[in-house]
C-alpha cells in the first residue's frame, strides 16, 4: 500500500491545477499566491501543459488538474490512489455525460444574459406605463442589471468551491425565476429598477460557475469546442433578447418579456437539476471520502471546515473580493487587457440603447422589427466562434509545435491582434451609415462586422488571462467586473453623446478609442510579455 505522500506526489507530478474559461466564473482559490521561485526553473505546471499538448495517448483524467493547489492535500485524503483514472473524475466521464452537461451550462449562460436585453425594444412601452419622462431612468432599468451581474460573480466563486457548482446554480435559479416574474409586475419605477437589480445578482451565477465547469470536465488540449459553446451564450442572448422582447412588446405587451424569461429559466431548472452532476473536484472527493455530504466530511477535512465556519467565512469572502482588485492594480496586463475588453462590452450595451430610437425614426421599422436589426450583432458573433475560434486555435497549437510542444500565453496574441482590426471597422460602418440614413441593411451589416471583432478578442483575452495567472479565476473576475461596470455605465450617456457628436462622430470617436486600447498593446505584449510575466508575482 503507498503511502499519503507517496500518493500526493504521483498525483501531483501527473497534474497541475488550472481554470476554465468564463467569463466571470471560474473557481476562485482562498489565499494569495507565494512569490514564485526564479523563471529559470521549469514549474511543475510547464512540465505538465508539454505533456498535455504533445502526448495524444493522454487519458481524460490525465494533464492538468481542475482542483486548486491548496485544496489537493485535503481532498486526496482517504480516497481511492488513483483517481487520475477513477471513471468518477469529471474528467473520465463519457464524451456523451459530458457534453449534456456543457449543454445544461449553456443554457443556463444563455437564459440569464438574454433577461439584460429583451427589454430594450420595449422601453417606450414601458416608460409610458409607468409615466418615466427621463431618458436616463429608461436607460437605468435596462443597465441595473449589468450593475449587480458585475460584483456578483465575486461572491458566487467562492460559494462554488465550498458547496459545489451544481448547488449554487440550482438556488440561483430559482430566485431568478421568481425575480423576473416580479419584474413583470412591478407596479412602479422604483420596483422595477430593485427587481432587476436583484435579477442581475442571482442571475451571474451561471457565469460565475459556468466557466469552472468547463474546466472541471476538460483538459487543456480539449478545452476548446466546450468553451467556445459555452462562451456564446453569454454574447448570443443579448443580442437575441430583443428579437423576442420587440414582438412580445408589440403583439402582447412588456410584461411578457420577463414571463418568457421566466419560463425559459424554469426550463433551464428542469433540465439542470435531474441531469446536471457537480463537477468540482474537491467537492466530489469528499463526499467519496465520508460517504457524506460536505458538511458532515469537514470533521475530518480541516480545510473544508474552515470553509463552513460562520467566523470565517467572511474571511475567504474577503479574499476572494480583494484578490481581483488586487491585480488590477499591481499587473499592466491584467488591467490593460480588462480595460480594452471593458471598452468594447461596453459599447455593445451602448447599441442596444440607440438601436431602437435609430430605426424607428430614420428607417420607421416597428418595435418587432426594430428587435430583428439586433440579429447582425448575432450573426457576427456566431460567424466569430466558427471561424475566428477555430483559426485561432490552429495557430495556437501550430506556434506551440514549433516551440517543441511548449505552450506560452502569448501565443493567444496573432488572434487578439487580427481581432482588434474588426472592432472599430464595424463602428465607422454602422455610424456613418446611419447618419447618411442610406439603406438599413448597412448600419446592420456595421452591426454584424463590430460583433465578429467583439467575439474575436472575447477568447483570446480570456485564454491569455487564464494562461497568465496563477490565480485566473480572480483575474477573470477583475475583467468581468470593469466589464459589467462599462456595459452598465455606457447607456446612461448614449443619448447625450449622440445627440452632441451624432452617429457618425460619435461611432467615430468609439472607434477611436478601441483602436487605441485594442491595437498597440497586445503587439507590444507578443514582444515583451514574457519578461513581464517573469518579473511578477501574480503570474505562473
Amino acid at each position: 500500500m503507498t503511502t499519503k505522500p507517496e500518493r500526493l506526489g504521483r498525483l501531483h507530478n501527473a497534474s497541475v491545477s488550472t481554470v476554465a474559461l468564463n467569463p466571470d466564473s471560474l473557481p476562485a482559490e482562498t489565499n494569495l499566491p507565494p512569490v514564485p521561485p526564479l523563471p529559470n526553473k521549469k514549474s511543475v505546471s510547464d512540465l505538465s501543459r508539454k505533456a498535455t499538448l504533445t502526448d495524444n495517448t493522454l487519458h481524460g483524467g490525465e494533464g492538468e488538474s481542475a482542483i486548486p493547489e491548496d485544496k489537493k492535500e485535503e481532498a486526496y485524503e482517504n480516497v481511492e490512489d488513483d483517481w487520475q483514472h477513477d471513471k468518477r473524475n469529471p474528467r473520465n466521464w463519457s464524451g456523451k455525460k459530458k457534453w449534456l452537461c456543457v449543454g445544461i451550462a449553456s443554457f443556463y449562460t444563455f437564459v440569464t444574459p438574454l433577461s439584460s436585453s429583451i427589454m430594450a425594444p420595449a422601453l417606450p412601452y414601458i416608460a409610458l406605463d409607468l409615466g418615466i419622462t427621463s431618458e436616463t431612468v429608461v436607460a437605468l432599468t435596462l443597465s441595473i442589471f449589468l450593475l449587480s451581474f458585475a460584483l456578483a460573480p465575486l461572491f458566487y466563486a467562492p460559494l462554488s468551491e465550498i458547496y459545489g457548482r451544481k448547488w449554487v446554480l440550482d438556488i440561483s435559479n430559482i430566485f431568478f425565476i421568481a425575480f423576473n416574474f416580479g419584474c413583470a409586475f412591478a407596479p412602479s419605477t422604483g420596483a422595477l429598477v430593485g427587481l432587476r437589480f436583484l435579477c442581475g445578482w442571482v442571475g451571474a451565477a451561471p457565469l460565475a460557475v459556468g466557466g469552472g465547469i468547463i474546466g472541471d470536465l476538460f483538459s487543456e488540449k480539449d478545452r476548446a469546442p466546450g468553451m467556445a459553446l459555452y462562451s456564446l451564450g453569454p454574447l448570443i442572448g443579448p443580442a437575441i433578447g430583443p428579437v423576442m422582447g420587440g414582438y412580445l412588446a408589440e403583439t402582447v405587451g412588456w410584461k411578457y418579456c420577463f414571463i418568457l424569461v421566466g419560463a425559459l429559466s424554469a426550463a433551464a431548472g428542469v433540465l439542470g437539476v435531474p441531469l446536471l452532476r457537480e463537477s468540482y473536484a474537491p467537492v466530489i472527493r469528499l463526499r467519496l471520502a465520508k460517504g457524506m455530504s460536505p458538511e458532515e466530511a469537514i470533521k475530518h477535512h480541516p480545510h473544508l471546515q474552515a470553509a463552513h465556519d460562520p467566523s470565517k467565512k467572511w474571511a475567504i469572502m474577503r479574499e476572494n473580493l480583494e484578490r481581483p482588485f488586487i491585480l488590477l492594480t499591481r499587473s499592466i496586463i491584467c488591467f490593460a487587457l480588462s480595460l480594452y475588453m471593458a471598452l468594447v462590452y461596453g459599447i455593445y450595451y451602448l447599441m442596444f440603447a440607440t438601436f431602437p430610437e435609430l430605426f424607428a425614426t430614420v428607417y420607421g421599422f416597428s418595435s418587432g422589427s426594430t428587435g430583428l436589426t439586433y440579429l447582425g450583432l448575432g450573426l457576427g458573433f456566431i460567424l466569430a466562434t466558427a471561424l475566428g475560434g477555430h483559426y485561432g486555435n490552429v495557430v495556437y497549437l501550430a506556434l506551440v509545435k514549433k516551440n517543441n510542444g511548449v505552450s506560452k500565453p502569448e501565443y493567444r496574441l496573432p488572434a487578439l491582434i487580427f481581432g482588434s482590426l474588426f472592432a472599430p471597422i464595424g463602428l465607422f460602418w454602422y455610424g456613418w451609415s446611419a447618419q447618411a440614413g442610406i439603406h438599413w441593411i448597412m448600419p446592420i451589416i456595421g452591426c454584424g462586422i463590430f460583433g465578429f471583432g467583439l467575439m474575436a478578442v472575447f477568447l483570446p483575452i480570456q485564454l491569455y488571462l487564464v494562461d497568465t495567472y496563477t490565480y485566473a479565476a480572480s483575474a477573470l473576475s477583475a475583467a468581468s467586473v470593469v466589464r459589467s461596470l462599462l456595459g452598465f455605465a455606457f447607456p446612461l450617456f448614449a443619448s447625450q453623446m449622440f445627440d452632441v457628436m451624432g452617429l457618425g462622430g460619435g461611432n467615430s470617436f468609439l472607434a477611436g478609442l478601441s483602436i487605441l486600447f485594442g491595437i498597440p498593446f497586445p503587439i507590444w505584449l507578443w514582444f515583451r510579455g514574457e519578461q513581464m510575466r517573469a518579473r511578477s508575482s501574480l503570474t505562473r
